[in-house]
């Protein structure tokens, strides 16, 4: 199957938002993204911000009034994930800021992952994980294995990685 669409990775995903400035407030305050400039030409109200690889697009709701709520919060919801460095960390920043959340935890073969779920201003969910925890396995009959923060996903490098990535297993076996 390849890479049909010569993809190289994710750019941005985009929000629409009841409020941009609250939205802006929330991912540079909360999740640390960093406002950058947007093209002059995007004649509508919105933000561009970025970090950790990628874009964040904020657009201004033409009726926000209108914008559904989302009170409950759903783990198995649309969301955008985050790896963190310390789930304990996270959940006491989230504590102090006045943040609901809900917690969560999978477990596949005696190793766990931490999750921790909650909603930015607009409701649109956001989790935060410690997920490189559990193996990528390919659904191949191949048995190769690698975690995420072990595997660059830059298609450039992608084939180069995988080789290595399976000369270190089978090196290891």
């Amino acid at each position: 199957m390849g890479n049909p669409l010569q993809l190289k990775s994710l750019n941005h995903i985009s929000l629409v938002c009841g409020s941009v400035e609250k939205s802006i407030d929330f991912y540079v305050n909360v999740l640390g993204f960093i406002p950058i400039k947007r093209p002059s030409s995007l004649d509508f109200n919105g933000a561009w911000l970025f970090n950790y690889g990628i874009g964040i697009h904020l657009l201004q709701s033409e009726d926000p009034k209108s914008m559904p709520k989302n009170v409950h919060i759903n783990p198995k919801d649309n969301h955008i994930s985050f790896q963190c460095e310390s789930i304990a960390e996270v959940e006491s920043k989230l504590k102090q800021m006045n943040i609901n959340y809900v917690k969560n935890k999978v477990e596949e073969n005696g190793i766990n992952v931490d999750q921790l779920f909650f909603h930015d201003p607009d409701g649109w969910m956001i989790e935060i994980c410690n997920c490189d925890n559990i193996p990528v396995v390919p659904l191949s009959e191949d048995n190769n294995v690698w975690s995420c923060s072990r595997f660059n996903c830059n298609i450039q490098n992608h084939q180069q990685q995988i080789q290595q990535m399976i000369s270190m297993y089978k090196r290891a076996s």
